[in-house]
């Protein structure tokens, strides 16, 4: 009879990025800007922000790995992407009436649109600190793919599939189970960002394994 897989859940080593800490581990399009400098406009359009057309935006994009290009060749970003780049001052981030919103309106708007956006946005940001590409994975019934650090989407595939929960929450083993059969079924390893009160993240690798 063929052996049967046991799951087995590895803590990896407990890291969390602070205030202080994040700005030693910046990446090159976290630098600061020339206040002189006009920054890239953008405009909230519910599920999605949307950068002008310039060139830097494209350089975002291309460097940064920000975002996708659109037909009309703007550059579409995620929730978590765009108040990542506001919180850096590296876009400006317009309503509908065409006003500059700020970090604490943001938040109240997106997080109307996905009620665990602060959640997943401790995941991401957390993640693209420490030099990780992140990227959704709805198509894969997950929130986030994961890059290797040096790896863009494109030239290999992502490596894991991330899914943020608060520390305080709960998952029934069938969800849990459903998880990993995401996580096998695409051949990437599974994650679970646990997010705590303050912010801090703690990631749980899960593998499956031969006895």
């Amino acid at each position: 009879m063929p052996k049967k897989k046991v799951e087995t859940v590895k803590k990896t080593k407990p890291k969390t990025v602070k205030k202080t800490t994040a700005k030693k581990t910046e990446t090159k399009i976290e630098q600061k800007n020339d206040p002189k400098v006009e920054l890239p406009k953008s405009l909230f359009a519910q599920e999605r922000v949307i950068l002008e057309k310039s060139d830097k935006a494209y350089d975002l994009h291309n460097q940064g790995v920000f975002g996708t290009v659109l037909e009309d060749k703007k550059i579409q970003l995620s929730l978590q992407e765009a108040l990542f780049l506001m919180e850096k001052n590296k876009i400006i981030i317009l309503d509908g009436r065409n006003k500059e919103m700020n970090f604490e309106v943001y938040i109240k708007k997106a997080t109307k649109i996905e009620p665990s956006f602060w959640i997943r946005y401790c995941v991401f940001k957390d993640m693209r600190i420490r030099g990780y590409i992140v990227k959704t994975a709805l198509k894969f019934g997950a929130d986030f793919r994961i890059y290797d650090r040096g790896i863009k989407p494109g030239e290999d595939h992502a490596r894991w599939i991330v899914y943020p929960v608060h520390e305080g929450s709960t998952l029934t083993w069938y969800e849990f189970a459903a998880k990993n059969r995401v996580a096998h079924s695409t051949k990437k390893r599974l994650m679970m960002g646990v997010v705590d009160d303050e912010g801090d993240v703690t990631y749980w690798e899960i593998k499956w394994v031969r006895p």
